[in-house]
């Protein structure tokens, strides 16, 4: 029997629980090659954004030697997996990303993950993270606290109103000062 795909939240967060500051700056985020990304990556066959994340992060490509946001290959691997875009507004798919109506969440996120043979990243933004949440549909929190604090920004847990308890399957401690908690689900009682 397979393995059904697993929801992941893969998400960088100041020690503060920011994902972005005010202006949407994301500058402090360390890519640190020691976390492996790429092995992440290639663990998933699908990213899930909500429209915001999409239009900022969807199809971005860096300037070529420009190592800000990660390095070429690192975006190649993103633009070659399966994007879905959960938006209130009318969109048709384009040939990047299938645009789906977030009126059913449930349902389309079970298709999707019916249709793939590896895991899917829920990339973000904070709306529809809290929309995952609120709906008992991430499997697996993994989040890279970084050494900053920003005092103020977008936070990571937005308008979540009730309780969730995680169990903690993993810890990863980087020399950059980067600490990774891997979260699942915890079993209910």
């Amino acid at each position: 029997m397979t393995q059904q795909s697993k929801v992941i939240l893969d998400l960088a967060v100041t020690l503060d629980g920011f994902i972005e500051g005010v202006n949407g700056e994301i500058d402090w985020c360390i890519m640190d090659p020691e976390m492996d990304f790429d092995a992440f990556l290639n663990q998933i066959d699908a990213i899930i954004y909500g429209r915001k994340s999409y239009d900022l992060w969807g199809e971005y490509s860096p300037e070529t030697g420009n190592n800000e946001h990660g390095n070429d290959s690192m975006w190649q691997i993103i633009h070659s997996k399966e994007k879905f875009v959960f938006t209130h507004q009318s969109i048709s798919d384009t040939n990047h990303a299938q645009f789906i109506n977030t009126s059913d969440l449930i349902s389309a996120v079970n298709k999707i993950k019916s249709q793939c043979n590896k895991d899917i990243w829920l990339y973000g933004g904070a709306g529809i993270i809290t929309s995952f949440i609120e709906h008992n549909l991430i499997d697996e929190y993994r989040l890279s606290v970084h050494p900053v604090v920003l005092g103020k920004g977008k936070p990571l847990f937005e308008n979540v109103q009730d309780r969730l308890n995680l169990t903690l399957k993993q810890t990863n401690i980087y020399k950059s000062g980067v600490v990774q908690l891997i979260y699942s689900k915890a079993l209910s009682k």
